[in-house]
């Protein structure tokens, strides 16, 4: 039951979400400190999901070196600008290699 009150908090949450972004008056959005905010939330919370998924196994920190292996041939595929696809690939590939050996 407490999964259940879960999803309908977090689903109502993103409702209430989705509608404040549709009724605040526009002279709020086009304050310099609301759209810095905006530019900059989006890359903190992207880095902050790749940490967690790179760098934890459930609730504890582990160092995984095939993970950090992947997220570094991730890193290198973005600075030569591959394709997010290929980026995808070739992180998969470096972390599923090292694994099998």
């Amino acid at each position: 039951m407490n999964v259940w009150i879960a999803v309908v908090a977090t689903g109502l949450g993103c409702y209430a979400l989705k509608l404040g972004g549709l009724v605040i008056p526009q002279r709020v959005l086009d304050d310099a400190r609301v759209r810095r905010f905006t530019d900059l939330v989006p890359v903190a919370l992207l880095s902050a999901l790749i940490a967690v998924q790179a760098l934890a196994d459930g609730r504890a920190l582990e160092f995984d070196g095939a993970r950090v292996a992947g997220l570094g041939a991730a890193v290198a595929a973005l600075l030569l600008r591959a394709p997010f696809l290929v980026v995808l690939v070739i992180a998969a590939g470096v972390a599923a290699g090292l694994r099998l050996l």
